[in-house]
């Protein structure tokens, strides 16, 4: 099954900062709804263990995150790949990050990519639904990471 999801997202820091934090496993770990583990295991390349419940179907997925065509601070292309108890996945997503008007970073995404398995079984609308439920909080978890600043 086939998924698209974009958007933008205003965050109250420079793009500089905002850079560093979408590329800092730690930061990521904290904000990327159900990680439980993510481990840099080379420049732009990470493991990561999930914790996810897609409807009224639970598991944990394992997978691999990959960094390419970075132009810091301004946009990357992020490609996932992983597997699990829900089944298999893949998709890439193009991130750009520009200045606002107010001098706030503007992050702004389009994904693209594919499920299959247990998850896929839920089906498209409630899928998608659950795709831009995690979308709204990591950013909104993302958002957090720059209040207290």
């Amino acid at each position: 099954m086939n998924i698209e999801l974009n958007g933008s997202e205003q965050i109250n820091t420079s793009p500089a900062n905002l850079w560093e934090s979408v590329i800092d496993p730690v930061v990521l770990q904290r904000a990327i709804p159900g990680c439980i583990s993510m481990t840099e295991t080379g420049e732009g390349q990470y493991q990561m263990t999930l914790e996810l419940k897609v409807a009224a179907v639970g598991g944990s997925f394992e997978g691999a995150v990959s960094l390419s065509e970075m132009n810091p601070p301004h946009s990357c292309i992020i490609t996932v790949s992983g597997s699990g108890t829900l089944g298999t996945g893949g998709g890439n997503a193009t991130v750009a990050i520009t200045e606002g008007d107010d001098g706030n970073a503007l992050i702004s995404y389009q994904a693209q990519g594919e499920v299959s398995g247990l998850v896929a079984g839920v089906g498209q609308r409630i899928l998608m639904g659950v795709a831009k439920h995690l979308a709204r909080q990591f950013f909104t978890a993302l958002k957090k990471e720059f209040a207290a600043a």
